[in-house]
């Protein structure tokens, strides 16, 4: 449905070092907030595109649309959270 795009992977990658300098604590570099800015950016693109394609094609639906992002999203959030909870339970002071 949609065409791999080599340059999003690029933008990606660019917007990632910030993130990895600001966290790795260097003195020099504290603006690691650019390139979630940036990730930020690249969602909204991505998503909008997709949108306006099915827009255009006269297939889009909100309740699709939100069904798809919950399909994608949601089982990585259980993953997540079903795991961090017992560490999180037996870590607590």
């Amino acid at each position: 449905m949609f065409h791999y795009r080599r340059e999003i992977d690029g933008l990606r990658a660019i917007a990632i070092l910030p993130v990895i300098f600001f966290h790795a604590g260097f003195q020099w570099f504290s603006g690691g907030y650019v390139g979630v800015d940036i990730f930020f950016v690249i969602s909204g693109y991505l998503i909008s595109s997709i949108i306006f394609k099915e827009c255009t094609a006269g297939t889009f639906t909100l309740q699709n649309f939100y069904e798809r992002r919950a399909r994608r999203i949601l089982p990585a959030l259980f993953l997540v959270t079903a795991s961090s909870i017992p560490l999180a339970w037996c870590k607590r002071p």
